[in-house]
């Protein structure tokens, strides 16, 4: 096990596996910016499945213990389950799961769960067609989205759980729908607060609808009461709320009005091997390049203990601070949760030594 500076632990590991996306959601990949002609990273740039397997091994010795699949869209990975396939054989990990925006998710549910995979998450911002034609940036409707989720729960890929970014004015009005969707199918939904995630979004304040006023909103139709916490997992960030009449329970993930940054234990695994150690991270350290230079899984785990060692990130606790002082941000489609403007990053050399590298972050990325 290691800790970093607030004696938070490493265990959980979210892996983007590409910065693709069949999406163009607003708040994370803008059609406007990501166009037809935005040029993605070559097939050379990503980490293979046998990369992102060795280092999840080595995260796995230092605490790891939940490992979940991002992009971009992660189904969008040709032969996604050749890698889901080799790391539920990692001794260690309890917990394999995927989030996606199920657009390909009925034809992959069964291969995904034949090869290891034992829940996922779907993106699901409204039930509202026109809502979620407008939120998805391409005009795809609900149907196909459902179907998936349908394939998925015939698969056995439970418990599973459905995301919505909730914003002011263009789907909060939609969150009882959902709400009631989920609750008759027996799925758990999970409210997101909109936030501040990477620079292209417009994010702003008044756009987010609080954690309390979703819980308001959702509690007036169909009554909630709160989880007690003892029944959370360690690192688990959901505020918890149970439908009152036993028949199942939502999630609100309140990165903007009440942080949880001091129970943070995540760490983000991007396409091309940087981990960054916060969903609002500006800088990132590399370890595709002393990996493919040769470095030993002895080398690789000093780099990965220091990077979390020296780990201080508390952004949702200061944005009230910050947000008064923009800062460039790693866009979210690149970490689960991808680059423009230059900033500096340490990486490491074989031994393990800090050096200096670049790092991109925000819209057209720095080709390679």
């Amino acid at each position: 096990m290691i800790a970093d500076k607030f004696n938070r632990s490493l265990r959980d590991l979210r892996i983007s596996v590409t910065d693709r996306c069949n999406f163009r959601c607003p708040y994370c990949m803008p059609a406007e910016i990501y166009g037809e002609r935005y040029e993605f990273l070559p097939k050379a740039s990503l980490l293979t499945f046998e990369e992102i397997a060795r280092l999840t091994r080595i995260m796995v010795k230092l605490g790891v213990v939940k490992v979940r699949l991002t992009g971009g869209e992660p189904l969008v990975r040709n032969e996604i389950e050749n890698l889901i396939g080799l790391l539920s054989k990692i001794d260690g990990v309890e917990d394999l799961t995927l989030t996606t925006n199920a657009y390909l998710l009925k034809q992959m549910a069964q291969k995904l769960k034949d090869a290891g995979l034992q829940r996922i998450t779907v993106s699901l911002d409204s039930m509202d067609d026109d809502v979620f034609k407008t939120m998805n940036g391409r005009g795809f409707g609900t149907e196909r989205v459902i179907e998936g989720i349908v394939a998925a729960e015939q698969a056995g890929l439970s418990p599973i759980k459905i995301n919505s970014v909730v914003q002011r004015g263009v789907n909060d009005h939609t969150l009882v729908e959902l709400a009631r969707f989920a609750k008759e199918r027996g799925y758990i939904a999970r409210f997101i607060e909109y936030m501040d995630v990477g620079n292209l979004n417009g994010w702003k304040l008044d756009q987010v609808v609080s954690a309390e006023e979703i819980v308001e909103r959702i509690s007036a139709e169909l009554p909630l009461e709160p989880v007690p916490t003892e029944s959370n997992y360690a690192g688990e960030v959901a505020l918890r709320y149970r439908y009152a009449d036993g028949e199942g329970e939502i999630g609100v993930i309140a990165s903007v009005s009440k942080p949880f940054c001091g129970d943070c234990t995540r760490m983000r695994l991007s396409s091309e091997g940087q981990i960054v150690t916060c969903l609002f991270a500006s800088v990132g350290t590399d370890l595709r390049t002393p990996m493919r230079d040769g470095a030993s899984d002895e080398d690789l785990e000093t780099i990965i203990r220091q990077t979390w060692g020296l780990r201080d990130d508390r952004y949702s606790e200061e944005r009230s601070m910050l947000t008064e002082q923009p800062r460039k941000k790693v866009e979210m489609y690149h970490i689960g949760g991808e680059w423009d403007s230059r900033a500096s990053r340490i990486s490491g050399d074989r031994s393990g030594r800090p050096r200096q590298g670049s790092f991109c972050v925000g819209g057209n990325r720095r080709r390679q």
